[in-house]
This record gives structure tokens, sequence and C-alpha cells, in this order.
């Protein structure tokens, strides 16, 4: 594959340099992100202010004021952190921001979600060159930390007076690419659980039956919480209506214990770590019972704890009677796009919006494309991209000139 030298849109080339800034966890170059943006406000003609929410954690905000700027307000947000990435299992370097001859732009962020940042400015840079202003004020916002559960980021910023003042009537935020010509926007989504089983037992010499040891109980643990595992992947795959938001997903994702040099040394503790996805028609107390019980099941002393908790069931309505769904999806079929509305099956900061009884679509306008989330080579192209602003150039004003409180 070679890299595309054809000369392109600036829109792209904006994004591409985006792109190259290395806001990776775990040490994200946030100084660098906020400094582009701040460069972009100037160059599209927006008011840039910076929130910091927490030491090292600054939100940006670029603001387009509404004709009537006392109606409740639209927020575009996204994030400006991305994962890490492994790097020999790419095509390009990652931090390039390569495109390839047929247009397919490589690097960290292109679909999560630096993407969305990008279209939503373009977007309005465009509308703003035509003269155009919005009936209400729309804010674009840049968060940090969403990569690793929006703790120190979005989660911090709704909490603050200067996001009360924006008064949001309505947000959009990121969502998935779809492989078909469909688009999908999220109206809710799984709350994650993290959570580390702690599995002790006696220790003693490798060549023994150890009565009471850790390894037995930890079995059970793992047998317990994959059987519940298998029992969901059986739901979805017996049928073809229910997306993967719709179930609640389990995987094992950390193991701990014993040493890696001493084969010979029973362990005193062997401890699970579990990625639990739930979705949210699930009772959240019935759920932890069901781990309370599979972890007595293993043993008196086997103990859990949370290393995140999300109990957030909001959804954002769907039904035609609700205007601002009304106003998006009859927006996106006067463009002749088909929408799947869907549970976004993983979390994202649209949770804190809905908490807090804003509507918020999770929608990201890159259909035609695989989903690449945190993957190797993650890629967008610059057609799908292109496109995007459009899509936007539509969505945007309908919702910001939506009348009534």
């Amino acid at each position: 594959m070679t890299e595309s030298n054809k000369q392109e849109d600036p829109a792209v080339t904006r994004f591409r340099q985006y792109l190259r800034i290395k806001s990776v966890h775990p040490t994200p170059d946030y100084d660098g992100a906020i400094k582009y943006l701040k460069d972009q406000a100037k160059d599209i003609g927006l008011p840039f202010k910076t929130v910091e929410v927490h030491p090292g954690r600054i939100v940006g905000i670029m603001t387009w004021e509404g004709s009537d700027p006392s109606l409740p307000s639209v927020v575009l947000n996204s994030h400006t952190d991305v994962v890490p990435v492994f790097e020999e299992h790419w095509k390009c370097d990652p931090w390039d921001g390569v495109k390839m001859e047929n247009g397919d732009i490589y690097g960290r962020g292109t679909q999560d979600m630096k993407s969305n940042g990008c279209l939503y400015m373009e977007a309005v840079r465009r509308m703003k060159a035509k003269g155009i202003q919005p009936l209400r004020t729309i804010y674009l916002t840049f968060v940090p930390d969403e990569e690793i559960g929006g703790t120190l980021g979005m989660m911090k910023f709704v909490k603050t007076e200067e996001f009360k003042k924006m008064n949001v009537a309505c947000a959009i935020d990121e969502g998935l690419a779809n492989p078909t010509n469909a688009f999908t926007v999220f109206y809710g989504e799984r709350a994650p659980w993290w959570v580390r089983v702690h599995c002790p037992g006696k220790p003693g010499h490798g060549s023994r039956f150890i009565e009471d040891n850790a390894a037995e109980k930890f079995r059970k643990v793992i047998n317990s919480f994959l059987e519940f595992r298998a029992q969901e992947e059986k739901k979805l795959k017996g049928n073809a209506c229910i997306k993967l938001g719709e179930v609640t997903t389990i995987n094992l994702t950390n193991v701990q214990g014993g040493s890696l040099t001493q084969f010979n040394l029973v362990p005193t503790e062997f401890c699970a770590g579990f990625d639990i996805r739930i979705t949210p028609t699930v009772d959240f107390k019935e759920f932890e019972d069901k781990i309370k019980k599979w972890c007595a099941e293993a043993g008196d002393d086997v103990k859990y704890e949370f290393k995140q908790k999300c109990e957030i069931q909001s959804l954002t309505s769907t039904d035609s009677s609700d205007p601002w769904w009304n106003c998006f999806e009859t927006t996106c079929k006067q463009l002749g796009m088909t929408l799947e509305a869907e549970i976004f099956p993983a979390a994202t900061d649209s949770r804190f919006f809905r908490e807090l009884g804003i509507p918020a679509f999770g929608f990201s306008p890159m259909n035609n494309t695989p989903i690449l989330l945190h993957d190797h080579n993650e890629f967008l192209n610059e057609n799908v991209f292109l496109k995007g602003i459009d899509i936007f150039c539509e969505i945007i004003p309908a919702l910001a000139n939506l009348k009534g409180k």
C-alpha cells in the first residue's frame, strides 16, 4: 500500500493534523490537543475557553452563539484522548495520519473519536462561512479521559458551574461505524462494571493435594461467570433481532496469582478481573446478588470489589412524539439515510448527559466502514469523512433551530 500524494480537501488535512497529536494513554498530550483546538477555533471564528476540571484535565469549549441565546443549547461533544496501540501490528505509523491511494486514512482516533470532533468543526466552519446563525447556541466540547472511564473528565465537567450555565437541551456524542449502507444511532448504553474477585487459600508444596486451596475457588468463580457469559452469547446468536447492546457481556480480562518462577509453591491467593457490560433492562441489585452468590458458592472467604461501577440506566427517547428524536430522525430520512437505533454496547460520555435527563444521541456518520475502534489499523476513508460533514451540516442546524424549550 502506498500513501496518496493527491491534492486533498483542507478539511481532510486538518483531520490528519489532529490525528498526529499523541493524546494517548497513559500520558496523553492534552496540551497539544488543546493548542490545536484553540487554533481551529480562531480560524473558524469561534470564542474558545478552557475549564480545568481536575489538575491536568482540561475541557475545551467552542461557542457558536445563537440568535436567541436564552433558549437551551445544543452540545456537540467529543473526547480528545485515544487508547494505546501495538505498533508492530499496524500497516503504517499510527501517529502519522497516513492516507493511502484509495483515500483510507490510518491512525489512532480516526473512528474513536477525533473524526467526530473534526466533523463538528468543519460543519460549523462551512455554515459560518455561509453566514448562517442558529437559533440556539451551539457548544463544541472537547473532553479528556473518556477512554479511562471519564471520572476525571465528563463526570466532573457536568458538575461545574460552567456546564450548568450552558443550559443544555440536547447533545450529540460518539457512535460507531456501520459496515452496511445504514447509519447507527445510539439512544442508551450498557453500564460498565469492572469487578475483581479475590480467592484466598492455604499454601503448600506443589506435590500435594492442598485442602482449601485458592485454585479450586478460582476455578469455581471463573466457571460461574463464564457460564453466564455463555448463556448471554447463546441468547444473542439465537435471535437475529437482538443486538449486542441488548445482552449483558462478561469477559475475564486479567488474572493474578502465584510465582512466575516458583512452580512448586501453591499460592495463597488468585485474583480474577472481569469486564461486565450490563444492558439497561437488567436490575442492578439482582445482578450484584448473582455475583455475591457466585462468590459464596466458591468459598466463604471469596470476596469481590468494584474497580468501576456505573449505575446509570437512563435512555434517550426514540418515540416519534419526542421533539428531539423526531427532529433527528426526520432530518436523516430527508437525507435518504437508513437509521438503525441501538443500545451502545460499551460506555461513552453520553451516559453523563442522560443521567441529567438530557437527550443524547450517539452518532458517528461512518457507514460502509468496518468497526475498528481500539483495533489495529483503525482507519476512515476520506470520502466517508467528507460525507459526514455534509450530514452534520443538516443535522446540527435542524436541532439548533428547533423551536420551544
